[in-house]
């Protein structure tokens, strides 16, 4: 079943409007100016889907995709992601369609994997097949499916309440991985000082769309991000170069659900484009998920 934790609406709604945030803010340098991107757009797709099929179907979700490609309403993929957009929008099957190869292990998984950590828990192994099929509709790769799993594990943690801002959240996300660039680079981050400049971990680790390089550095940004700090760590993000859209997006999602919407600066919220429908899109969803619990579709 999906309820198996009580989440307050609050996390939910701040994780979706967290992530919003931090793809606007932190696209800056790519886009000239503050704009969501696919990085949103394919969260808020995930939540409409799940809405419509009552559970957790990668089928739905993947029919939502096209949808939302052939309206438009999805801008900014990189080329795995558009690649699958492309064929379903065809009438491709989903199960198919993902990328392969190791030009497959980008962020088009973890960056849209969010409101699944509210139905599915990364950690039960019947479910974890539903995760890597959601995955699949765009990326064919452990690597993907692993970066995904962490993104999951962390935003758990923090539903939860669990959530550390210590070093050591990272080996505790890491030791449920399997084996992967992702794994052994959190184990890595669980030994560096915990004030090391996101700068200077970028250049250390890179910060590129390789999801092995993004989700790590995204994971250290979230746990950075106070109701005080979150602008200042995303400018951080901004000026350390790479994917920083995605690694934005990723991070205030994980922080979202840690501080809740309620705690979420009030003027990077107001300032988001379309922050109207994503504040609503976040309440149905977050209503859904507290009141309405389906079982889960594998």
């Amino acid at each position: 079943m999906i309820d198996q934790i009580q989440v307050p609406k609050d996390r939910i709604i701040g994780s979706i409007v967290g992530g919003a945030i931090g793809d606007a803010y932190g696209g800056v340098h790519e886009r000239g100016k503050v704009l969501i991107s696919d990085d949103t757009q394919m969260t808020l797709a995930t939540c409409e889907a799940i809405l419509a099929a009552g559970e957790v179907s990668p089928a739905s979700i993947a029919k939502c995709f096209a949808e939302w490609f052939r309206e438009r309403r999805i801008t900014g993929v990189g080329a795995s992601t558009l690649k699958a957009m492309r064929d379903l929008e065809a009438g491709g099957h989903w199960a198919l369609l993902g990328a392969k190869g190791e030009r497959a292990a980008g962020n088009g998984a973890a960056m849209r994997v969010a409101p699944l950590a509210f139905l599915l828990d990364p950690l039960d192994p019947s479910q974890r097949v539903t995760i890597r099929d959601v995955c699949r509709i765009t990326h064919h790769s452990d690597e993907a499916y692993c970066g995904a799993l962490a993104v999951l594990i962390a935003i758990r943690l923090a539903a939860l309440g669990t959530w550390s801002r210590s070093p050591g959240i990272f080996r505790q996300i890491a030791d449920p991985i399997p084996d992967s660039h992702v794994k052994d680079r959190l184990t890595i981050l669980a030994n560096l000082p915990e004030d090391m400049p996101l700068g200077e971990l970028a250049v250390r680790f890179g910060s590129s769309g390789f999801v092995a390089e993004t989700v790590p550095l995204a994971l250290t940004a979230a746990m950075r991000m106070t109701p005080a700090a979150m602008e200042s760590v995303i400018a951080e993000i901004v000026e350390a170069g790479g994917d920083s859209d995605t690694i934005g997006s990723i991070a205030g999602q994980i922080a979202g659900v840690d501080l809740g919407f309620s705690r979420l600066p009030k003027e990077l919220v107001a300032n988001v484009p379309e922050s109207k429908m994503i504040f609503e899109a976040a309440m149905r969803f977050g209503d859904s998920v507290t009141k309405q619990p389906q079982p889960h579709r594998q």
